[in-house]
């Protein structure tokens, strides 16, 4: 009987050492998480006040405690700060990580530096999805959108020459260029002008404004030079009429005659050609929150409407960061910035029965339950640190006590069972 008790210790002492020495050899891995085995007694069924017989492995304990975070470097690399699971998939099958060594592979796909395995994003319409950076080139987009508004002042005096004419100054107030990008993205310059005017009918104080693109002023030098006047629309064009109120707020007006500019805002510019190849554009300009005071001309802000773009030149593609809450944003040389995708963070109901794998893997189960997966920081999932990485939680220093508190109980059952063999045979030669 203590032959078979003292084989039983002997197993759940190399259970331990093997445990033990995993976890050591692991000290340097990656966001790895230390197990303990736990063991328990054996005793006879149904019988009392009797010997145990020993002593089983009831379980692998993982200890899922946050390792410290070290700064790596990459800019793909990322850390969980708290609870959850990097979400990857590999070759079909969805497994998890806390190691976040993440590189792009040869399509630019953001991957497992360990395994290779595809890393998932939350989409923008919420499903699960590979992570895809652009590290190319951004094309250039033109500008179909501009919100300007100005303050106007209202002490200007009416123009000496009502008739606009962009080369006379004295046939308008101001004027303000605006940096405009067409199809093939080259910076056009359209020149706005302000011209106070009669007020309409309902508004108290009226401003029309004109455009000139650098094709109409290119075509207008020409013109002046030959001696000649072009006139709208090869000079300028006519945009709209802003009308205010005796607050100098903008109010809704009726739409003047044709011949003056179109009422109201946003008003659209159509330009048939920017002179350098590009194809035509189409630009709505939209004046909300300009007002008419006392006050000096200035531009008091600019913004782009929803649903238009202010337009930008192509640009090469210059890095990626990962924000605390998931996010891959890629920036370009043109100033642009990209989202190319938001990390997705799964949580389990019990972690512990979630099933080791070979490369930091770990795959859910009927313990474990379903992965519950949201954003990095919402819910129960943790917050992310770009650049970093989790290292392992294995203490060396405990491991060794605990190497040698299991190498203590192997030779201590390996002596009961060299004892047991001896007196078994003394037994034999009586």
């Amino acid at each position: 009987m203590s032959l078979q008790t003292a084989l039983t210790g002997l197993n759940g002492a190399q259970t331990g050492l093997d445990t033990v020495s995993n976890d050591l050899a692991n000290a340097s891995t990656t966001a790895f998480k230390s197990q303990t085995a736990e063991f328990a007694d054996i005793y006879p069924s149904g019988s009392s006040n009797v010997p145990g017989l020993g002593v089983t492995t009831s379980s692998m304990d993982t200890d899922f405690a946050q390792g410290a975070p070290v700064s790596t470097g990459n800019p793909f690399d990322a850390a969980i700060q708290g609870n959850g699971f990097f979400v990857v998939d590999q070759g079909g099958t969805q497994e998890y990580t806390r190691d976040g060594s993440f590189e792009l592979n040869d399509s630019d796909e953001l991957v497992s530096a360990a395994t290779g395995a595809q890393v998932m994003g939350i989409q923008a319409n919420g499903a699960l999805g590979p992570i895809t950076v652009n590290t190319g080139a951004m094309p250039a987009t033109a500008t179909t959108g501009l919100g300007l508004a100005f303050n106007l002042d209202s002490s200007t005096a009416m123009p000496t020459n009502p008739t606009f004419s962009p080369a006379d100054a004295t046939s308008y107030a101001d004027t303000y260029p605006v940096t405009t990008y067409d199809s093939l993205g080259n910076a056009n310059t359209v020149q706005l002008y302000f011209q106070p005017t009669t007020a309409s009918a309902g508004a108290a104080l009226s401003y029309n404004v004109y455009t000139q693109t650098p094709a109409q002023a290119a075509a207008a030098t020409a013109a002046t030079a030959a001696g000649t006047t072009l006139g709208s629309p090869a000079d300028y064009s006519a945009l709209t009429t802003l009308n205010f109120n005796s607050s100098g707020a903008l109010v809704p007006a009726p739409t003047p005659p044709a011949t003056t500019p179109t009422s109201g805002s946003p008003a659209t510019l159509t330009v048939a050609g920017w002179g350098d190849g590009a194809a035509a554009s189409t630009i709505n300009f939209d004046f909300t929150g300009t007002t008419l005071a006392s006050q000096s001309f200035a531009l008091a802000g600019q913004t782009t409407p929803t649903g238009f773009t202010a337009g930008y030149p192509p640009g090469n593609y210059s890095g990626t960061t990962i924000s605390s809450t998931g996010e891959l944003v890629s920036t370009y040389s043109n100033g642009q910035s990209q989202d190319s995708g938001t990390l997705a963070i799964a949580n389990f109901i019990n972690q512990q029965g979630l099933t080791p794998l070979s490369g930091n893997l770990y795959a859910s189960s009927t313990s474990s339950g379903q992965p519950v997966i949201d954003a990095p920081g919402t819910g129960q999932a943790g917050s992310v640190n770009g650049g970093e990485l989790e290292q392992s939680n294995a203490s060396t220093s405990e491991l060794l006590v605990s190497l040698i508190e299991y190498q203590q109980a192997y030779q201590a059952n390996a002596s009961v069972i060299q004892t047991e063999q001896t007196d078994s045979t003394r037994l034999t030669q009586i």
